[in-house]
Order: C-alpha cells, then structure tokens, then sequence
C-alpha cells in the first residue's frame, strides 16, 4: 500500500506519499480500505518529533478515517466485509489501508458522505468523553469552549446545545464568531481584544452562579488561571491541548473556594479496551451521539478535503488558524 512517511521530524515538508508495508488485522481487529482521513494537531505534533505513538500502535500519522471493510480478523462478530464505516485509532489513518480494533468502529449509513465522516470520530470521542462522560454535561448549564471555530469546538458546540446548554465560545475573528453563533453559541467573545473571564461572569449560570459550569480548553497554562477565574461553583475545567504551553502556577485556594475540578485527558493514550478506555467512550458515542449524526442534528463542519498526496498543505493550512471546522484528506474515490 501506499501512506505519508515521515523523512525525520520538521515541517510539513517532511512529509512523502510513498510505499509502506500491507498491514494486516488481528483477533478482534478489521482491515479498512481507507477512503478518508482526518487531520488533527496531534498530527502536526507528531510530525515535529513532539508527540509519539503510544507503544504498539502505528508509526504512520491519523487518528482517524472512514473507509470500508476489506478484511475482519478472527473473532469479529459485529462487522463484516463492505460495511461503511469511520473510526478512532492511535495512528495509521494516512495510509491507503489500516487496521483498527473493531470496538473502535461506528457505521456510516448509506446516504451519509464517508469524505465528511472522515472528520467524525476524533471529535465525537473527545468531545463526549469530555463534557459528558467526565463533566456530566446537563440542560441548563453554561459550557465555555476555547477555540470555538476549531474541529473540536463546532463539533462540541452542537453537542451542548443538543444537551440543552448555554454555550460561550472564543474565536479569533467576527467571522469565526457569526459562524459558532450559526451553530447555537450565544456568548461570543473575540479572544484579541475581549475578557472571556469577564463575558462568562457576566453570564448566569444554573446552580453554580456567575460563570462557566463547564470549560473546554485547548489552550493549557496560558488560559490556566483565567479559565479557574470564569469557572462557577461547582465548575469543570477539562484541559485537552497545550497549545498555550504546558507549565502554570495553580491558585488552589482559588480553585478550593469554588468547590472546582481541574480534569487533564487525552483520547489517544488510552487503553484500546476496558475502564475509559477507547472502546468504551465508541460505545457511548455510538449509543447517545450517532443518533444525533445519523439524523442530521449533528453535522460534521468540514472546511477543506485535500488529496492524501497534498497533506503537507493540509497541515499548512491547519497551522495557519485559518480554517472553520475540520481539515480531512482524501486517499481514494
């Protein structure tokens, strides 16, 4: 088969469409034909040398495509050969085929585009094991989500809003705000030149009082002191990205005053099976989320498809902060 290797660490110009061995699949895995892939900072990270694959898993970038079935492994009851499919993995995505545990699957019905379920699975995973699984995200609630035009937060937005919340967002640009405004955020703030902590007080929350019952953060030390300052009695904080660096100073009689949780987590260093592990969040995606998708309640928001032999751009583009919503690769027709 084909994939993108890596020629050493650096920018995307490291990146080659060239030739790479046949994977093939083992009990309880399934072998996908790979239609898609989705691209995620971590593979921007991975690709700069700073985010290696968990032991095991695949030295090719991905954490998730869409695709259809071309083999099932011993003991696979629940998939067969042909079906439509996305899924969640800890790299391999980039590649014309990839195998993945079967309990990492979630189907894609026949009507639903397999390019734009590419962009599905990462987010879902995250964003429900996230503000559900971990926050317990409830009706009435205010859920303050940073970086609100980013695949993680239009797909998270959506998902609030199904649950009844009150969602704020940070952007970067009235235009990324108009379009989280689009898809239900009512607190808008424009991270260059707003207080977000300001705004989220401003704001009465369900039981908590004024401010954030819940924050979605990608920005990590930066945003640390401020996002405990926005947060409500009560309130969740959920660090899932760095991007503001990785080390702060914690005012804990400011978090202890507020009752407050500070939750780290990531999706892709979990275990494949068991307590929070992967499989177990695909469950509760597959059971309480995909409805929504499959209906239409919940759109993946996809803002550029590129072919797999241009994904060097497709990281150029995801760098530059100029997308709205997901940037996917396309490997075949």
């Amino acid at each position: 088969m084909r994939a993108i290797k890596l020629n050493g660490f650096g920018g995307p110009e490291v990146m080659t469409w060239g030739e790479a061995p046949d994977p093939k699949p083992g009990h309880a895995e399934v072998l996908i034909d790979v239609v898609a892939a989705g691209v995620n900072r971590a593979d921007l990270l991975q690709r700069q040398g700073y985010y290696s694959p968990p032991p095991g898993s695949s030295e090719i970038m991905g954490l998730e495509c869409s695709g259809v079935i071309a083999e099932v492994g011993e003991g696979v009851r629940d998939w067969q050969v042909g079906d439509r499919v996305c899924a969640l993995m800890s790299g391999g995505g980039y590649a014309e085929r990839v195998v993945v545990p079967a309990a990492q699957l979630l189907p894609v019905p026949q009507d639903f585009d397999l390019g734009a379920a590419a962009g599905l699975p990462e987010v879902a995973a995250t964003v429900w094991s996230n503000l559900v699984m971990t926050a317990g995200l409830r009706a009435g609630q205010l859920v303050l989500i940073h970086g609100g035009g980013s695949g993680i937060g239009t797909h998270a937005i959506q998902v609030a809003v199904q649950r009844g919340a009150r969602v704020a967002v940070t952007a970067g640009s009235p235009e990324k705000l108009q379009r989280c405004k689009e898809l239900g955020a009512t607190v808008l703030i424009n991270y260059r030149d707003d207080d977000f902590v300001a705004a989220v007080r401003r704001e009465t929350s369900g039981a908590g009082g004024p401010g954030a019952d819940i924050i979605l953060d990608n920005m990590g030390a930066a945003y640390l002191a401020r996002n405990v300052d926005a947060l409500a009695a009560h309130g969740h904080l959920v660090i899932i990205g760095m991007q503001g660096g990785v080390t702060a100073e914690l005012n804990l009689g400011a978090l202890l005053a507020k009752w407050g949780t500070v939750h780290a987590t990531n999706v892709r260093g979990r275990p494949a099976s068991g307590p929070h592990s992967k499989a177990e969040i695909i469950a509760e995606v597959r059971a309480q989320l995909w409805p929504l998708v499959t209906d239409g309640a919940i759109v993946p928001v996809i803002h550029a498809e590129l072919p797999i032999a241009e994904a060097a751009d497709a990281h150029r583009l995801l760098e530059s902060s100029e997308a709205f919503g997901k940037v996917t690769l396309r490997v075949r027709d």
